[in-house]
């Protein structure tokens, strides 16, 4: 049986005092996980949840978010966790697509009319919730579940359409936490820091309740805050973190104003996008003990499918690292055919981290797979030792006067002037062109930078199709939970207002 209360249960067993969970001022013992993870399993059948019954989560980060998850699966039960951040709309058809039996809903969220039977309010203190769950009573005992059962659904943002429910199996979990806990080298001494949002697979996945079975800690951060994360670093002693590259950018910037003794940190993991290299050595000159690992992976796969090795940083850098042993990495054409190392395609995964496919939708799930190769959309090419490079999400590929230009290389470019915070190419419909690039600007606080200095800065370093043909600047780029730039929103914004 796959349960992922299995391994709390043998920690809390051998060393019950050891800390689990650490999250606003409060910690959890491996022993007290166990008993709450049991109590709420105990609440689910109070509530007619059954094994295999579909079970919501719209909570922000907190210790229960994490208790209720494992107990959903000491219960037989599947979770959903949603994207707090969506429209009431795209909550409802979450829940209605999934059909989940039971939301586990935060105080703070709780303004919709949703539609499942029953809706259970939960608050962020842990203690607040200790009593309603020591109230309980029922079967408390654990559920069989197998490899191949349903582990959890986690959709995915839509673009013309609506989200896609990700069918994750136990054997999809396990696979990528045993890859995660022999490549990172997690142990009862690794302390995560969990600072990105825990309904998504970054936070929760990489590696994430992995820390859990290998005996660690994982400190939580509601929301993210950079100054709070290095307050953290330094009381809690945190060796590791997750962050989506927009964070890492934040972290430099607080360490760099007010330092913080993060002297225990060791490694830190990057999701979401490509990050610059300009921020890669900046991490380095900032937290000198640890390293930055570029990593690369999906929701369809819980993540972490590629991660760069110990001193290869520098030589790779530009690169997302090697697959790890779970799966198997090709470049295809448009055709479906393989390419040779060095050649630019689509990037096609396979093995036991990768989804089945897509829930209540089997037409999407064939479009998405070549036989067993699962279809990233995301553009790359692999050296001849296997290491894998981005260069852009296909469907974001600029083609201008028939020539493609990776937005990717031109942000890398305009990432190196000084005084640009963040930024993001886009292809804007041109009626000579077909599609002429566009760069939408957040500069750092009170710097300046013309449109002029951005493009002459290009012409010195890109082919002069590749120049943006026009420079926005903006308070703000609009992102996903994991950190991503939603170009779409970009242009939409741009073809409805021009700017």
């Amino acid at each position: 049986m796959a349960n992922l209360s299995r391994l709390v249960r043998h920690h809390a067993l051998r060393n019950p005092d050891r800390i689990a969970l650490a999250f606003a001022g409060e910690h959890v013992s491996y022993g007290g996980l166990w008993n709450r993870i049991r109590s709420i399993a105990a609440m689910l059948r109070a509530h007619g949840a059954k094994s295999g019954d579909r079970v919501a989560l719209l909570m922000k980060n907190s210790t229960a978010f994490i208790e209720i998850a494992l107990a959903v699966s000491h219960a037989g039960a599947v979770l959903v966790p949603i994207n707090f951040r969506l429209a009431p709309a795209e909550i409802d058809y979450i829940l209605r697509d999934s059909g989940a039996v039971l939301l586990f809903c935060d105080e703070e969220l709780a303004q919709w009319n949703v539609a499942v039977p029953e809706v259970i309010i939960v608050t962020s203190q842990a203690q607040n919730n200790a009593s309603l769950l020591a109230e309980a009573a029922g079967d408390e005992s654990m559920a069989p579940v197998y490899d191949t059962d349903l582990m959890r659904i986690m959709y995915t943002s839509g673009t013309t359409d609506h989200p896609k429910g990700v069918m994750h199996s136990y054997r999809n979990f396990y696979a990528k936490s045993a890859d995660h806990i022999v490549e990172l080298g997690l142990s009862p001494g690794t302390r995560l820091l969990m600072a990105g949002p825990l309904h998504h697979v970054g936070a929760f996945d990489l590696p994430g309740i992995a820390v859990l079975w290998a005996g660690g800690m994982l400190c939580i951060q509601r929301d993210f805050d950079a100054i709070d994360a290095l307050d953290l670093m330094e009381a809690e002693r945190l060796t590791a973190a997750w962050t989506a590259p927009v964070m890492v950018g934040a972290l430099l910037t607080a360490q760099q104003q007010s330092p913080r003794d993060v002297s225990s940190l060791e490694w830190v993991i990057g999701g979401g996008e490509r990050t610059p290299e300009a921020r890669i050595h900046a991490f380095s000159e900032a937290f000198t003990n640890a390293r930055y690992i570029d990593a690369y992976g999906l929701t369809e796969t819980c993540g972490g499918d590629t991660l760069m090795e110990r001193g290869r940083e520098l030589e790779k850098i530009g690169s997302v690292g090697r697959a790890l042993s779970q799966v198997d990495i090709e470049i295809r054409d448009e055709k479906g055919h393989a390419l040779p190392p060095g050649e630019e395609g689509e990037v096609c995964l396979r093995g036991a981290k990768v989804t089945q496919g897509y829930w209540n939708a089997p037409e999407k799930t064939a479009a998405s797979f070549w036989g067993d190769w699962l279809r990233t959309g995301d553009a790359g090419f692999l050296d001849e030792e296997g290491f894998l490079t981005l260069t852009d999400r296909m469907k974001d590929m600029i083609v201008s006067g028939g020539e493609n230009i990776a937005s990717s290389e031109v942000e890398r470019v305009i990432q190196q002037l000084p005084q640009v915070q963040d930024c993001a190419v886009i292809g804007a419909p041109d009626e000579r062109w077909g599609e002429r690039p566009v760069a939408v600007i957040v500069l750092q606080p009170d710097a300046q930078l013309s449109e002029d200095d951005v493009r002459a800065h290009c012409r010195s370093h890109l082919a002069s199709f590749k120049v943006p043909d026009r420079v926005i600047f903006a308070a703000s780029l609009p992102r996903s939970a994991s950190g991503k730039v939603l170009k779409r929103e970009l242009r939409s914004s741009i073809a409805e207002n021009g700017r």
